[in-house]
Parts: structure tokens; sequence; C-alpha cells
């Protein structure tokens, strides 16, 4: 088996395409024995996952993907290892998935009125899960022959700066870092690449982040080695995966490839050791 770990993927119960079932095959196909399935805004995967990698001998480590906003930027926080039954953690995620109901309802609304008769049943039709989003949205203008592909209906309507874009609801980040760890769990600042400037990541580690992803698709060799360097200067985790979706994203060629070595989700395990240990003492 692998001595590497994939720790950002998603599931239907988000905007993955595949299930629990079907994600921990293919992970197992390709040899992974440690994954995190990271879905936005939910947990819901995790107790069929759990008990499908037991099976399949494959650790499957608590994660989920947030959303929150810093000076106006959107960016991604991952939580690990945290207690995916904690009741202040599921009141937080039920909030967020009403929210992103409220905002998909309003997307369509515009829609509407840019001329597009999306039905709102057929994106509703796109979730298997228990989070709404854009993705199921541009799956359903692509089905209804709205729009050329999956992609065009971001470039066109759904994307930052569109006319049916609207901004997620969203907690300040600080918040989210102490919920996390209040659940037992760490927090990492998602593909930073993406989305941070320089100044932005700094305000994200003042605000007591436990760590960054630095392996990811969009990051380059020279982003990996920056992101590197900013982990050893201020005492940081170092996570990453292949932030796997599958379908039309086309993203398979992904998974498998971007991954962390083992030693580095034992450096996690240590940090919440230690940190169990200091507050004992304390």
């Amino acid at each position: 088996m692998s001595m590497f770990a994939d720790l950002h993927l998603h599931t239907t119960y988000s905007d993955g395409t595949l299930s629990p079932f079907e994600l921990l095959t293919k992970a197992k196909e390709i040899g992974l024995n440690t994954i995190s399935i990271t879905d936005h805004d939910t947990v819901g995967a995790l107790d069929e996952a759990i008990a499908i990698g037991t099976a399949m001998g494959i650790e499957v480590i608590s994660g989920v993907e947030f959303s929150s906003i810093v000076e106006d930027r959107e960016f991604h926080i991952l939580g690990y290892f945290f207690d995916y039954k904690n009741i202040e953690l599921l009141s937080y995620l039920d909030y967020f998935r009403s929210e992103r109901l409220k905002r998909a309802e309003k997307i369509v609304n515009i829609l509407h009125s840019l001329k597009i008769p999306l039905d709102f049943d057929a994106v509703v039709n796109k979730v298997h899960g228990d989070s709404i989003g854009r993705p199921h949205i541009a799956l359903a203008l692509l089905e209804g022959g709205f729009v050329r592909s999956y992609q065009d209906a971001f470039n066109k309507y759904l994307g930052a700066r569109c006319p049916a874009y609207i901004e997620k609801q969203s907690v300040p980040p600080q918040e989210l870092f102490a919920m996390i760890t209040r659940a037992g769990g760490l927090s990492f600042v998602a593909h930073p690449g993406k989305f941070l400037n320089d100044s932005l990541l700094q305000t994200l580690i003042q605000s007591g982040v436990d760590g960054i992803e630095v392996i990811h698709p969009s990051h380059s060799h020279g982003v990996i080695q920056f992101y590197r360097s900013v982990i050893n200067e201020f005492f940081l985790l170092e996570s990453g995966g292949s932030d796997f979706h599958g379908g039309e994203r086309k993203d398979d060629a992904a998974f498998g490839k971007y991954t962390i070595p083992l030693a580095k989700v034992d450096t996690m395990r240590n940090r919440l050791f230690q940190s169990s240990i200091s507050s004992l003492v304390e």
C-alpha cells in the first residue's frame, strides 16, 4: 500500500460525483490507504466512509471544507481530525447548508431575470447528498441546454463577477479556527495559491490557523516551495491532496497524483497530542 495520503476529496454528499463507496474503491485501486473526505459544509459522508474504509483497510480521517471571507476575498478552510459529531460543529454545518439553499434559489431567480428559465427542481435533482452549490446549478444548466459545457456555465453566469454570482454566507476565519479546535481538530488554509496574497495569508496565520494545504493541483513547484518556507518560518503543518470531484471537473488524473507522505499525517497527530497534553497541564 502507498505511504502517501490524499487529504482533499469530495463525494456526492456535496459537489463530488462519486459516492463514498465509489471513492474508496477508487482509492484502493490506486493503492491509497489514508484519505480524508472534505465535503463542503457537510460531514454526512463520514459515517458511511469510515465503515467502508475499515472494511477495505483504508483510514478515513474526518474532514470538511468551509468558506470564509477576509477583506472581501473568499477563501476556503479545511478541517481535519475533529469530532464530526460535535454539537457545535454540526450546528454550524446546518446553518451553512441552509444558507447554501437560499443562495441557490437566489441564483436561479437571477437566471430567470436573464431569460434563462431554469427550473429549480432540476437543480435539486442534481443534489445527491446534503449540500447544494454552484456545481449543481452548472450541471442543470448544461443538461437543460442553456450552456455549451460545465465550465461555460461558470464563465458566463456563475463565476465571480458574472451576472448570477452571489457571494456565499460565511463567518470570520478566526471563529472557524476556534470552532475546529474546540471540536478537537486542526484547521488548514485550502489551496492558498488560488485565492490569497501574502498579506491575507499573514492575517490567517495570526488568526490561529494550524497549517497550509501545500500540495494541490493549482500549485506550481515554485508555489509549493514558497508555502513550505512559510510553514517552516511559522511552525505550521503541511497538508495536501487532489481536490478530486470527478465528472465534469475532468480531474480524474489528479486522484493519486497529489498526495503527502504519511509522515506529514503523523506530524498532525503529534501536534494534536502535544496540544492535549498542554491543555491538561494548564
